[in-house]
């Protein structure tokens, strides 16, 4: 199947510190195809005006539409079902493993991840428990630093007992679940949070960011992020 390396069909909505928007420029750097990105500036809250609504009503970001021949101009949104989509489409590298079980668990570790823990400190809820929530500063970073910890710490005590786990989450080779992993690092560090405890996490995250597609999704390489 052709991957080409630069590919207008896509048109990625994203935020450059966001880690659903990391995910998917990950995958899309392990396909080898380059979508063309939108800027959302979500610092301006431009995610919740009406034209982006439209594209997805929830706000989130990232959002995708492919203009491929054919293709209705329908948003993808949810950086999971985004992941597997470029999946399907582009089979080479796989994200997911060839067994069922396998596929399971990856798709498990990922969720634990990016359903169970990245939820609880998106942007929108710790606006809400610093303004309606009544939570300050000090209760706002403590909930942060208890919920990804949960979350990190939970992830791995199954990395570190089951035989499943390789040089990456699942075998030797990254998958949505080493993706989804690397993403919340890069919460922690965007947040300056120090989770410890998670040594075999540490170690396959630092596999991770020695592949050109993870490094290349850092958010400080991306338009709009700080200056260094």
């Amino acid at each position: 199947m052709n991957r080409p390396t630069d590919d207008d069909r896509f048109e990625l909505y994203g935020f450059w510190r966001t880690s659903a928007t990391y995910r998917v420029r990950v995958a899309f750097h392990l396909k080898g195809v380059k979508p063309r990105e939108t800027f959302v500036d979500m610092d301006g809250g431009e995610q919740n005006g009406e034209a982006y609504r439209r594209i997805n009503p929830l706000g989130g970001l990232p959002a995708l539409v492919d203009h491929g021949p054919g293709q209705p101009p329908v948003p993808l949104t949810q950086s999971l079902a985004i992941l597997e989509f470029l999946d399907e489409l582009y089979p080479q590298p796989p994200l997911l493993p060839a067994d069922a079980h396998g596929r399971a668990r990856v798709r498990s570790i990922a969720q634990m991840l990016a359903a169970d823990t990245h939820p609880l400190i998106t942007p929108r809820v710790r606006q809400y428990l610093s303004t309606l929530g009544g939570f300050d500063a000090d209760a706002s970073r403590a909930w942060l630093v208890h919920w990804l910890g949960t979350g990190l710490r939970a992830v791995e005590q199954r990395l570190a007992a089951e035989p499943g786990t390789g040089r990456f989450c699942h075998g030797d080779q990254p998958t949505i679940a080493d993706i989804c992993l690397a993403s919340l690092f890069m919460v922690t560090g965007v947040l300056k949070i120090d989770v410890g405890g998670i040594p075999v996490s540490t170690r396959i995250v630092g596999e991770c960011e020695r592949l050109p597609a993870f490094a290349a999704a850092a958010p400080a390489l991306q338009v709009g992020a700080p200056a260094l």
